[in-house]
C-alpha cells in the first residue's frame, strides 16, 4: 500500500512500521523531517502540504492567490487585446468613459452583427453617449473605424488576413511570456520570505516548502501553456 508523509508526500511501496500518532502540535514539528528525494515510476515526488502547517513560514494560500492572479491577467490580455473581429462580443471589452464614470460597451448599447463584415451598435437606450462609445471602438487597439449614424454606430469589420492572424499569434507569446516571468517574481517573492524563516525551523521543512512553491509556480506555467495553445489555434482558425 502506499503511505503518506503528514505532507502529503508519496513515498510509494515503503513498506516501514506505522509512525505512532501525533498530537497536532508535536506533528507540526515532525511533518518535514523526511527527504523527499524518492522517485516514483522516474517523476518527482509530488509535494501536498497542509497551509495551517507552514502559516508562521509563509501564507502558501496568499502565494495561490498571486499565481492566480497572473493567470486571470493573461486571460483578460488575451480577450482584450487578441480578437479577430468576427463576432459582437469582440466589441464587449471596450470600455465608454462618461461624466458619468467607465461603463463596457455591451452594457450602453446593443452590439449585434449586421453582415460577417459589420457590427451594428445601437445606443438607443444612452443616445447622448453616442459619440463616447465611438470615440472609445476608435481608440480601442482593434484597428477599428466606426462612423455614428444618429444613435446607430456602424463598425465596419476588415477582412481578417492570414498575416494579420499570425502577428496575433505572436502577440499572444508575448502575453504567455510575460505572465511566465510574472508567476517567477511571486516565486521569488515567496522563496524569500521563506529562506528569512529558516533559522527557526529545520532545513528539510524549509526545502519543501520551497519545493511546494516550486511546484505551485509549475502548475501555473502549465495553465499558460495550455491558454497560449488554445488562444494559437483559435487565432488561426
Amino acid at each position: 500500500m502506499h503511505k503518506q508523509s503528514p505532507l502529503g508526500i508519496n513515498h510509494g511501496n515503503e513498506h516501514k512500521p506505522s509512525a505512532p500518532a501525533c498530537f497536532p502540535t508535536a506533528c507540526s514539528r515532525m511533518f518535514a523531517t523526511k527527504k523527499a528525494k524518492a522517485k516514483v515510476k522516474g517523476q518527482s515526488v509530488k509535494v501536498n502540504i497542509n497551509s495551517t502547517l507552514v502559516e508562521d513560514i509563509i501564507n502558501l494560500d496568499e502565494v495561490k492567490m498571486d499565481l492566480n492572479s497572473v493567470l486571470d491577467s493573461l486571460k483578460n490580455d488575451f480577450t482584450r487585446n487578441l480578437s479577430v473581429r468576427t463576432s459582437p462580443g469582440a466589441l464587449d471589452h471596450i470600455v465608454v468613459t462618461t461624466q458619468d464614470g467607465k461603463f463596457p460597451l455591451n452594457q450602453m448599447g446593443q452590439i449585434s452583427m449586421k453582415s460577417p463584415q459589420l457590427i451594428v451598435v445601437n445606443m438607443s437606450s444612452f443616445p447622448e453617449e453616442t459619440a463616447a462609445a465611438t470615440r472609445a471602438i476608435r481608440e480601442s487597439s482593434m484597428n477599428l473605424n466606426p462612423e455614428a449614424d444618429g444613435t446607430v454606430i456602424k463598425v465596419p469589420v476588415p477582412k481578417v488576413t492570414r498575416e494579420h492572424r499570425e502577428n496575433l499569434t505572436k502577440l499572444a507569446k508575448q502575453f504567455s511570456h510575460k505572465a511566465k516571468e510574472a508567476a517567477r517574481r511571486v516565486r521569488t517573492a515567496a522563496v524569500a520570505q521563506v529562506k528569512k524563516a529558516k533559522d527557526g525551523h529545520s532545513e528539510d521543512t524549509i526545502r519543501l516548502v520551497e519545493k511546494q512553491i516550486q511546484q505551485m509556480v509549475d502548475n501555473i506555467t502549465m495553465d499558460i501553456d495550455k491558454l497560449l495553445a488554445a488562444k494559437t489555434k483559435e487565432l488561426l482558425g
